[in-house]
């Protein structure tokens, strides 16, 4: 077996966010979908960005911030996406790069721009996303870096970056690779809209390369097609290793081997924006994982992170998160 160089190899879609406040109306006037992830070509996000109100950029992607995440918490993180070798490309690597994960996929230097979202955070701290995939449908099984997954425990998949088509060839030769060096597949379900346009994909997915499913209850009660979150969570757990669930306020579910821990929300000090919120969840929970803590830690864990994330504006922490951990009686 291959030396362990990594705790968690992320692979996703590689995107800059650009972060503005607007209220319910701009929504309707845009027609934006309220709290979910709507894909967009180069003329939408063009108008959308020129209708926005003052904003900040910062890289994001979903399992770029949970990279972020795991190495602000001190684990060791790899990723992989696609960028363009333009200056938003050159911008997410180096944000990634910065923050202590492994970057190294080789950027497109023809095609599509690098990817952005657009995100409107209403005054109730959800977030609308506006998702121009740009570059990132040009990752494919190319860039999949053998060796990488091989020294990697786990290999985190964004179910976002399901949309382009060669980026599912990129999954499936990942989590393979992953099985057969030992290892471990995490998969996010990431959000419902995208459960709803690959449902039979994604179940067919979960049933066969992955062992760590993520997703908040919306998400795994539409997967298994029931109001009923009990109903889901019984699926879950039919399919996969551990079924990490999150419920928002109330909480989250883990469960393994027919055993189901519900864990508490962190307090909250105050809710400024949802964004990230389950990335960096995810973030905790793996690198507890990775650290060999029991399952009631690593949702613990997660919960801090997403606490800390869904304080500020933003996707990726601000806080000291090894800090939070430590001042939280857990180590």
């Amino acid at each position: 077996m291959a030396l362990v160089r990594f705790d968690v190899t992320g692979i996703g879609n590689a995107i800059v966010d650009v972060l503005s406040h607007a209220d319910d109306g701009f929504l309707v006037e845009n027609d934006i979908a309220k709290g979910g992830m709507t894909l967009i070509d180069a003329a939408r996000a063009e108008a959308l960005y020129q209708r926005m109100g003052p904003g900040i950029e910062v890289s994001g992607g979903s399992a770029g911030n949970t990279m972020a995440g795991i190495a602000a918490l001190g684990g060791r993180g790899a990723y992989i996406g696609k960028v363009r070798n333009d200056l938003l490309g050159k911008v997410f690597a180096h944000d990634l790069r910065a923050a202590g994960v492994h970057f190294e996929t080789r950027p497109a230097e023809e095609g599509p721009p690098t990817a952005r979202c657009l995100i409107l955070v209403t005054p109730d701290a959800q977030r609308s996303m506006n998702t121009f995939l740009g570059a990132c449908v040009e990752l494919g099984p190319e860039d999949i870096d053998a060796e990488l997954i091989a020294a990697s425990r786990v290999t985190y998949l964004e179910g976002y970056l399901w949309d382009p088509p060669r980026a599912k060839q990129a999954f499936v030769k990942a989590a393979s690779l992953a099985h057969e060096a030992g290892r471990e597949v995490a998969l996010s379900l990431s959000d419902s809209f995208c459960v709803e346009r690959h449902r039979e994909e994604f179940l067919a997915l979960v049933g066969s390369h992955i062992d760590i499913l993520f997703a908040n209850e919306h998400e795994v009660m539409a997967l298994y097609r029931t109001a009923d979150f009990a109903e889901a969570l019984s699926a879950a757990q039919a399919h996969c290793k551990v079924a990490v669930l999150t419920r928002g306020a109330k909480g989250s579910v883990v469960a393994a081997g027919g055993v189901v821990h519900e864990l508490a929300a962190e307090p909250l000090a105050r809710l400024v924006d949802t964004t990230g919120a389950g990335d960096l969840f995810a973030a905790g929970f793996l690198h507890g994982y990775t650290q060999d803590r029991p399952l009631p830690a690593c949702g613990r864990i997660g919960a801090i992170a997403a606490a800390e994330v869904i304080s500020h504006f933003g996707a990726r922490p601000e806080a000291d998160l090894a800090e939070l951990v430590r001042g939280s009686g857990l180590d």
